[in-house]
């Protein structure tokens, strides 16, 4: 059984001081959970933001060959 690999782009912004940055990020996980817990840690260890300080607005998902 193959497992499939999937493409995610996920968007959104984050708040950076007193304003909302917005950002686009690209993942490959098997599920979107998996997706968003990349991005969530992903912001979080680069710009010091708490999970509650980012709002995901798109998830686009595609199969990756």
């Amino acid at each position: 059984m193959e497992v499939k690999k999937k493409l995610f782009r996920i968007s959104g912004k984050f708040l950076m001081g007193d304003k909302y940055q917005k950002f686009e990020k690209e993942v490959v996980a098997l599920k979107k959970e998996h997706a968003l817990e990349l991005v969530y840690s992903d912001l979080g260890s680069k710009h010091k933001v708490k999970r509650t300080q980012i709002k995901i607005e798109k998830i686009e998902e595609e199969e990756v060959e």
